[in-house]
């Protein structure tokens, strides 16, 4: 079986399209199937977004389904989209396959919400904290660690690319997140001043959960990012997803119920941060601590 290498938003909102057509059409997937000549199976991949479109397949399904030229046109340039392969391709083994997706979705997010409470988030990390981030893991070793160091560095331009303009970045951070030092001590002091740095960059917020916040519902929900997608043309909108990662892989979430819930989760927590200004009067006393 090859590999999937496209981009990934484009190829689940052609998924998602394609289906809406076809049941609006109302005919079941083994008619389109028969119809146009697929196997079930490359069917059901096709409105899962796990493959890309060829223009003439676009083309066929869109005629079966009994699709205008307005959407059509829209379908045709997703699946052009859906083809164009993301930068960390170029690192191989390095992108775990199931870390490629939510790349390839932080790619397409017009905002990014981000609940830290363990380690500060890679597209924040520096150099010298990725490193100690990464050295924790027995499966690589030293050049491991610096190829995984360079691909969470590369992945931050995303933050400083111009067209299209970066997604907004929102992060609340754990207080224990920025007192949980590193041994390079002068490496995490850089790290905390980058935190202030960068918060004060047009779309991008860095806010910190004191202690004093005491328990709260996020309490057990661990790390979660919120992906919020734009309009593509006149194209519904990639539905907003509760990315969650673990040691071993990941989670999505993006059934109403549960985008609700996060939702939920995350206003709490903005009400309970401290805002931009004592975020990183924070920061800066703990700094000074550390030089004492």
């Amino acid at each position: 079986m090859t590999t999937e290498t496209g981009s990934t938003v484009p190829r689940r909102q052609v998924g998602r399209l394609v289906r809406q057509l076809r049941e609006r059409a109302g005919i079941s997937l083994m008619a389109a199937a028969e119809e146009l000549e697929f196997s079930r199976a490359r069917m059901y991949r096709i409105e899962n977004g796990e493959v890309s479109l060829r223009k003439h397949d676009v083309l066929a399904m869109c005629s079966v389904y009994g699709a205008d030229a307005q959407i059509t046109e829209v379908l045709v340039g997703l699946a052009r989209e859906s083809k164009s392969k993301g930068w960390w391709h170029a690192y191989g083994d390095v992108v775990p396959a199931w870390f490629e997706l939510y790349v390839g979705m932080e790619t397409a997010a017009q905002r990014l919400r981000h609940y830290a409470p363990s380690v500060v988030p890679g597209l924040l990390q520096n150099r010298e904290y990725a490193e100690w981030v990464f050295r924790k893991r027995t499966d690589l070793d030293e050049a491991g660690v610096q190829n995984a160091v360079t691909v969470r560095l590369e992945r931050q331009e995303l933050l400083r690319r111009h067209s299209p303009r970066p997604p907004v970045l929102d992060v609340i951070i754990d207080e224990g997140v920025l007192r949980r030092t590193i041994a390079d001590t002068l490496g995490m002091q850089k790290q905390l001043a980058h935190l202030v740095n960068i918060s004060q960059r047009p779309g991008v917020s860095v806010r910190v959960l004191p202690f004093s916040a005491g328990p709260h519902s996020a309490s057990s929900a661990g790390s979660f990012t919120i992906l919020d997608f734009p309009t593509v043309g006149t194209a519904a909108p990639e539905p907003t997803t509760i990315y969650s990662e673990n040691l071993t892989g990941a989670l999505y979430l993006d059934k109403p119920g549960e985008v609700e819930t996060y939702s939920g989760i995350w206003q709490e927590l903005d009400r309970a941060a401290l805002d931009q200004r004592d975020s990183d009067d924070l920061i800066g006393m703990i700094i000074k601590e550390s030089d004492g």
